[in-house]
């Protein structure tokens, strides 16, 4: 990442400015982010959850450009307030936006599921409302206790579990669909790869994921213009999106929210991890501004993402807000405080306008499946590179319950699409063709928590501190026995005997503290990668 320039003294005395020559480029290079994390989130949706178009373009966009506007002028307006305190004219906003792991994360652990299940994706939808009405509280009040959190949980655990949603349910679908339709796929991937990882810049620094975006509907609309398409394109559909184009404002939506609750079971499992991780996440975010020489006050920036979001699923957002990683980078270009705003009022006036329904009838979804593998493979490479090599198979255990819970659900849809189910076939005859079943369950249930425990106990057992590990062993147990985690519904007396099983961890665990002799652990020969 770029390093931003640190404030001199002849910054100190200008006093504040609204709008610098510097933030043209980053409100350019910001607001193409904001643009392909829009598309992204609209083809997830329509093509993914099979959303009505009504409830895509009348409800949620609108809400979500209201909270999106919202957040980036508040963080416009913390900015003038730094600018103005010390007299500055560098200061520049905290970027944010819809957290992208979490719009992953909410649709395809959360939405799909619940709309699958039920058959009905406004199910999915509520469901999604409650989950952010969930994670809201968790922001606003973890932004008392986050340090807590974040003293007694290794990074390894944190990021490992994180990863091992990235890989599951972010970057496998994907990269099927890809290779589903390689010409327009693994061509957008080439490009995507060339630029993200291997340092290429295109033309005046057009951003990479537009050039990839451009190509894929070069070669999607030319095949269709030839008579062999590729990506599913039509002047039909095209001609057809502008029924939704029109002014459509968010409307409340509190009804739909509280309905989601009969599934507060399912989404409490990830809701309250995710909102843990999120408070990490944006600590992280306002100490890499502070280091750019922005001191903006942590509480405040984790209760803001709360309201905002709370705002947002409120009246029909079922994505959560965050502060993004990149202030250093905006700033370093000559972003200051205007860039926010001005973003932050154009996907306003793109949501509520209907602009992006015509968008996406211009760019194939396929196109958009490169973006969606390489933010896979970030965020799973970063639980290695951001840890002490050391812990590497702490994040691979952390990675096994969201393996199994995908498994589970490719079976039980591949069932239910065959009008049957695992309990009708059974179980024994699953087990005889060594399709372990029960085994997906049981491991797979609250995956997010359970990766989390499991990574956090074997972290604590490298590094050959024994009683934390016991401890996290005993948590497990009653997260457990609650049905939080290796269960499918929240109660007392969930998966009892994998409670017992933490129970007799930890003592293992204690009795070899007390009792045994244990090696001390071995230098690290290597730092861990900078992210």
């Amino acid at each position: 990442m770029t390093t931003a320039r640190i404030p001199t003294a002849s910054a100190a005395g200008n006093g504040p400015r609204l709008w610098a020559p510097g933030d043209w480029n980053a409100f350019f290079g910001f607001g193409t982010n904001i643009l392909v994390n829009l598309l992204v989130l609209t083809g997830l949706l329509r093509y993914v959850l099979k959303m009505p178009d009504p409830i895509v373009f009348g409800r949620i966009l609108p809400a979500a450009g209201l909270m999106m506007a919202l957040s980036t002028l508040y963080y416009a307006w913390l900015a003038w307030q730094l600018a103005k305190k010390t007299g500055r004219n560098d200061v520049c906003a905290l970027p944010s936006g819809i957290s992208v792991p979490h719009m992953f994360v909410v649709v395809f652990v959360i939405m799909l599921p619940i709309s699958l299940k039920t058959g009905d994706p406004i199910k999915g939808w509520e469901a999604g409302l409650t989950w952010v009405f969930v994670q809201s509280f968790v922001l606003m009040v973890g932004g008392f206790i986050a340090p807590v959190i974040r003293r007694i949980t290794p990074r390894a655990a944190l990021l490992g579990t994180l990863a091992g949603v990235s890989i599951a349910f972010i970057a496998l679908r994907p990269a099927l669909e890809m290779f589903m339709t390689p010409l327009l796929g693994v061509v957008c991937f080439a490009i995507i790869l060339v630029s993200w990882f291997g340092g290429v810049r295109w033309f005046r620094g057009v951003p990479a994921g537009l050039v990839a975006i451009a190509v894929g509907c070069i070669i999607a609309w030319g095949s269709t213009a030839l008579g062999m398409p590729i990506g599913g394109m039509s002047l039909a559909n095209l001609v057809a999106s502008f029924s939704n184009f029109g002014f459509s404002v968010p409307l409340p939506a509190v009804g739909h929210v509280f309905s989601g609750f009969e599934f507060l079971g399912i989404i409490l499992v990830t809701a309250i991890p995710f909102g843990i991780y999120d408070l990490v996440e944006a600590m992280d975010n306002v100490e890499s501004a502070a280091a750019g020489g922005d001191h903006f006050p942590t509480t405040r920036v984790l209760t803001a993402d709360g309201v905002v979001s709370l705002i947002g699923c409120l009246m029909g957002n079922p994505f959560i807000n965050a502060v993004y990683i990149g202030h250093p980078g905006w700033k370093s270009m000559g972003g200051r405080i205007g860039y926010s705003a001005a973003t932050g009022i154009v996907v306003l006036l793109m949501c509520w306008l209907g602009i992006i329904s015509v968008m996406t009838s211009l760019i194939p979804v396929v196109a958009i499946a490169p973006i969606l593998l390489y933010i896979g493979m970030l965020i799973g490479a970063q639980a290695f590179q951001e840890t002490p090599r050391s812990h590497a198979p702490a994040v691979i255990l952390a990675f096994m319950p969201h393996l199994a819970a995908w498994g589970k659900l490719q079976i039980d849809n591949a069932l239910g699409a065959a009008g049957t189910s695992a309990a009708a076939v059974g179980l024994d005859k699953l087990g005889q063709t060594g399709v372990l079943y029960h085994g997906l369950e049981v491991l797979g249930g609250g995956a997010i928590l359970g990766g989390l425990v499991l990574g956090a106990i074997a972290t604590f057992i490298i590094d050959r501190e024994l009683v934390k590990a016991a401890a996290f062993a005993v948590a497990g147990a009653l997260m457990t026995f609650f049905g939080f985690m290796h269960g499918e519904q929240i109660g007392i007396g969930q998966s009892l005997p994998v409670a017992v099983s933490y129970l007799g961890f930890a003592a293992v665990l204690l009795a070899c503290a007390k009792l045994a002799q244990v090696e001390p652990k071995a230098a690290e020969h290597a730092e861990p990668v900078p992210a």
